[in-house]
């Protein structure tokens, strides 16, 4: 017989679970002693739940494996919710624990006592509260291989303080080996005749192929058709984006180059397609063919509605098709392309602009240059975001981390620690708007106390810029979105990191230099002028595409 705490922390370990991240509390102290013996997984205190959970939901994104993250009953249960809508809509595998007062007695009353799983319920795959010690290893082995299932996502267990204090006779289950299946030879051939038949075909890649590293396959299969290629937010990296045949990204809604470039297709293959990403097209009647590969059915929408589906893993599926299909020589793609030179030659004067405060397209292009092939940058939530996806050229899978799915502000700085704790050879720089960043400003902390090696770059306008642009653009006064900001040199500094301020666009080279090679946590204040959003983004480009 075994204390059930114990248990669960074995159960952990058979399945390779590295680190727990969070904020314990009284309810979780059986279940913290028994972790303080463990061997294998090591316990990373955070300032605030919601930090464990990005970072727990960011290491799920990198390694596919759950990442696990701890909370206390009532408040620190409630802190988890957005972490987990993260990582239920962004498809990263991730586990809360939450504790809870005793279930078969307790003299507390209703003392922060919250429905913790019906909460949980509507934002995750499994949610389940342990009534019995019995039922541990099957109840963890259960939620870990839903939660890395396709769609990965979150999964909640509740542990109460009598359960985790329980003794049982119990042992871990080992996990299991699972594929996904493959996708039907007879809709792989109704795919590869459409293709066949197109006449400008394109590729979509989205966020689904992105996690299920379809990059090889991709590869393969674009070097033998040719077929150019365009992504979704959440699909950058999956092919280098200096590939000849790559025509940018689907960073707006409509309008701009790339969204001209799809609408001169009359067959889109779409790959990995996710409905939590904003549509890269707009399917209507009698349009392209559309072709939806993944590992799950479409689900169908007004805009949405494909002719063939091949569903199944997409890696395979891309390579049954590359092996059956026999490109056609009168398949054309020069006007497509057309629209890709359009955009560079749109953006590059833009990236040569070095005014001060800095211009978003110099800053992209400034943050490009600084970062090796492998640098990994991670964006919190703002208008930032579009201008990166858009014009900052990602070359492998995973080294641009944007939140396209739940979008939320916060995360930039959890994911970036993450990202530097299973990467610490590896350059990595947060990039967070100021109204961002200070939402969880307070894992400054928890990276110096790490030792972590990373850059946080802080987009200063005094605002929250992005809904500012849109009021601007909706034809609204300038009213309730600004406010003032701490010293954030003196700030990083108080925390034992080493603070910059950008002085110019030149200085804004030099800095990013010495902070990526130079040991520490870093920040940088970089002042911006987002003056011209609307003009480029809203008029500018849909102008220039459409004369295209």
């Amino acid at each position: 017989m075994k204390k059930a705490s114990d248990l669960f922390i074995e159960c952990l370990e058979e399945e390779g679970v590295e680190y727990i991240f969070g904020v314990p509390g009284e309810e979780n102290l059986d279940f913290l002693d028994s972790l303080s013996r463990s061997t294998k997984i090591k316990l990373i205190l955070t300032r605030h739940e919601q930090g464990a959970g990005f970072m727990a939901a960011t290491y799920g994104r990198h390694t596919g494996k759950t990442g696990v993250c701890l909370a206390t009953l009532g408040p620190g249960a409630t802190n988890f919710v957005t972490a987990a809508a993260y990582a239920q809509l962004g498809g990263m595998p991730m586990m809360m624990i939450t504790g809870q007062k005793p279930i078969k007695k307790s003299k507390q009353g209703r003392f922060q006592i919250l429905d913790v799983c019906s909460m949980m319920s509507p934002i995750t795959k499994f949610t389940h509260q342990m009534a019995s010690s019995d039922n541990i290893p099957s109840r963890v082995r259960e939620a870990i291989r839903l939660a890395e299932e396709e769609k990965p996502g979150a999964v909640h267990i509740e542990l109460p303080e009598d359960i985790a204090d329980e003794h049982t006779d119990s042992r871990p289950l080992k996990r299991s080996h699972a594929r996904r299946p493959n996708a039907d030879t007879k809709s792989i051939r109704e795919a590869v005749k459409a293709l066949e038949n197109a006449k400008s075909p394109v590729l979509v890649i989205g966020a689904g192929a992105n996690r299920t590293m379809t990059s090889r396959m991709l590869l393969q299969f674009i070097e033998k058709t040719g077929i150019p290629f365009l992504t979704t937010q959440l699909g950058k990296g999956v092919i280098d984006e200096r590939h000849p045949k790559f025509l940018g990204c689907a960073a707006l809604s409509a309008g701009d180059f790339v969204h001209r470039a799809v609408e001169a297709s009359d067959c889109i293959v779409n790959l990995g397609h996710d409905v939590i990403e904003k549509p890269p097209f707009f399917m209507k009647e009698d349009g392209p063919t559309v072709i939806h590969i993944s590992s799950k059915t479409a689900e169908v929408d007004p805009v949405y509605f494909p002719h063939i589906e091949v569903i199944g893993d997409i890696a395979n599926a891309v390579w049954q098709i590359k092996e059956d299909i026999v490109p056609s020589g009168s398949w054309k793609f020069d006007h497509m392309l057309a629209y890709r030179q359009g955009e560079v030659d749109h953006t590059a004067p833009l990236a040569k602009d070095e005014r001060f405060p800095i211009f978003p397209p110099h800053l992209v292009q400034s943050i490009r240059d600084a970062m090796p092939d492998d640098g990994i940058i991670c964006l919190d939530n703002g208008v930032y975001k579009i201008w990166f996806a858009r014009g900052y050229t990602a070359y492998r899978p995973n080294t641009v981390l944007l939140d396209n799915a739940l979008a939320t502000m916060g995360a930039g700085l959890p994911s970036a620690m993450m990202s530097s704790m299973i990467y610490p050879d590896r350059k990595v720089m947060a990039i967070c708007g100021d109204g961002g960043f200070m939402m969880n400003s307070q894992e400054m902390e928890t990276a110096v106390r790490l030792g972590l090696n990373m850059t946080v770059l802080i987009l200063n306008d005094n605002s929250y810029g992005m809904i500012r642009w849109k009021q601007a653009n909706m034809g609204f006064k300038d009213w309730g979105l600004t406010y003032g900001n701490p010293d954030f040199v003196k700030y990083a500094e108080s925390y034992g990191a080493h603070g910059h301020r950008v002085e110019s666009a030149a200085h804004l080279k030099e800095l990013l230099a010495h902070t990526r090679d130079t040991p520490g946590v870093h920040l940088i204040d970089c002042p911006v002028d987002y003056s011209e959003n609307d003009q480029i983004l809203n008029i500018d480009i849909k102008k220039l595409s459409k004369e295209m």
